[in-house]
């Protein structure tokens, strides 16, 4: 909930008016639902038919918009980019619905050797361990369980029913959504002659660096001698799989149903589309693009877009992909080549 004039708004924004400038912004909305007392914004041109429909009090907008902003009913704010300015009004209102209550739940149960910051926020059905580190500012959500020799570092959010096995390191400014379970064993066993198997120790950790952000219900594998490793920036989407002694390098980003395999090594600023799989033991280079659903099974050492199962470079799988929509025509065509094959060779003979 916000209370702001639309002139104020747009002096915050840096932004032209365009209207009374007297209208209350209370709550922000999308293009397509907002309605009286609402901020919206326009960025894109393909919803530029909800300029006329909307019922928005405010909309950022940007210049090449302008021709198409006549209602008087509406305030337009004409800035340089209308979605980032848009996130950043967000981004605010976020900061201030932060709970920073610094209390400790009498419901929880913590561990006498554990080092807590005076000013977290610890709520009921926290398990801490012995001789967990939990750093200033940090909130830990109901049921979370933090098992022993946990570092969770400054200003993190650990949201509900977590698990952070023992010698797992979080840094700082870090956000793990509800369900993640990190530092769980990694999938290690050896097969015996007769079938069975036996379990390897995964003796290692995980290490998270700061900023990063984990989607609700990914697992994370401890490594099974050293640590897995998550870079500072990286960012996780829901339900993605990292498996042991993986490394993730910096600003990488991934989407839901990501699968890694073991001892996978990724780059920086790497882009992994939806339910990509990675097979264990590769590299992949920094600034790669993997579009979703992509198979990687060898090395990628090259920087680019690949696509496919097993992945190629973008536009030579897309030609074949375009090929193999052809296929059933090209049959047939080949078929009716053979009859004729078949008819010439009888004449002939």
């Amino acid at each position: 909930m916000i209370n702001i004039k639309t002139k104020e708004l747009a002096t915050k924004l840096n932004g032209r008016l365009i209207g009374s400038g007297d209208l209350s912004i209370l709550r922000l909305n999308k293009i397509a639902e907002a309605l009286e007392g609402e901020l919206t914004f326009l960025n894109d041109e393909k919803y530029l038919h909800f300029i006329s429909k909307t019922k928005a009090s405010c909309i950022l907008v940007k210049e090449s918009f302008l021709h198409a902003c006549n209602n008087k009913n509406v305030d337009y704010i004409v800035v340089d980019n209308p979605h980032a300015a848009f996130v950043g009004i967000m981004m605010e209102i976020a900061e201030t619905q932060k709970t920073r209550n610094s209390t400790i739940s009498p419901k929880a149960t913590i561990a006498e050797s554990a080092d807590i910051a005076d000013d977290v926020t610890i709520e009921a059905g926290v398990v801490i361990g012995e001789n967990c580190k939990i750093g200033s500012g940090s909130v830990i959500r109901a049921n979370t369980v933090l098992y022993e020799n946990v570092t969770v570092g400054k200003n993190n959010c650990i949201n509900s029913n977590i698990s952070l096995y023992n010698d797992t390191v979080v840094g700082n400014n870090c956000i793990i959504h509800a369900g993640a379970v990190i530092g769980s064993d990694g999938f290690g066993f050896i097969e015996q002659p007769d079938g069975k198997y036996i379990k390897v120790p995964q003796l290692g950790n995980v290490i998270i660096h700061d900023n990063v952000e984990i989607g609700a219900n990914c697992t994370i594998d401890r490594a099974m001698i050293g640590s897995t490793i998550i870079k500072s920036g990286v960012k996780l989407d829901n339900l993605i799989h990292i498996a042991h002694n993986c490394e993730i390098g910096k600003n990488t980003a991934s989407a839901a149903q990501t699968g890694i395999s073991g001892s996978t090594i990724i780059g920086e600023r790497v882009k992994l589309g939806g339910q990509v799989g990675l097979a264990g033991h590769l590299s992949i280079a920094d600034d790669v693009i993997l579009l979703a659903q992509s198979g990687v099974a060898k090395t990628i050492d090259k920087k680019g877009t690949y696509f496919g199962a097993p992945a190629k470079d973008q536009m030579k799988a897309f030609k074949i992909e375009a090929v193999i929509r052809h296929l059933p025509e090209l049959m047939y065509e080949i078929r009716e080549l053979q009859k004729k094959v078949k008819n010439i060779e009888s004449d002939t003979i």
